[in-house]
């Protein structure tokens, strides 16, 4: 079983919206969920954590148009990308830690993730 699935990828025009969905087969009390997205021959990027006891964190080139939450009802993870841009244009993938929480004291590595969804498209273009 996959452990993490996400939708809500597609193409939209620049201004326009889009949410993604993570949904995740693992539990635990504490754990650090996080969207990365990775764009043709670029390294794969933090875009935002989030965790149940500390605050969410998000890369600056999305903070105010992007906000991540969680349905802890049904075990979903969101990411509302608002006003997104052309170099918002990437493969966004969800990610999950269990068993502590995000640090949001420094950026977080991709290597520090254990579970991973296969990804969604998102295409930004006019």
């Amino acid at each position: 079983q996959v452990p993490l699935v996400e939708s809500g990828g597609g193409s939209v025009q620049p201004g326009g919206p889009l949410r993604l969905s993570c949904v995740a087969f693992g539990y635990a009390s504490r754990y650090c969920m996080g969207w990365f997205r990775q764009a043709p021959d670029k390294e794969r990027e933090l875009v935002s954590t989030l965790s149940s006891d500390v605050p969410t964190s998000y890369a600056d080139s999305v903070k105010v148009r992007f906000t991540i939450s969680r349905d802890n009802a049904k075990n979903t993870l969101y990411l509302q990308m608002d006003n997104l841009k052309t170099e918002d244009t990437a493969m966004y993938y969800c990610a999950a830690l269990y068993g502590v929480w995000c640090r949001f004291d420094r950026v977080m590595a991709v290597t520090e993730f254990t579970d991973w969804g296969q990804g969604t498209q998102v295409t930004v273009s006019s």
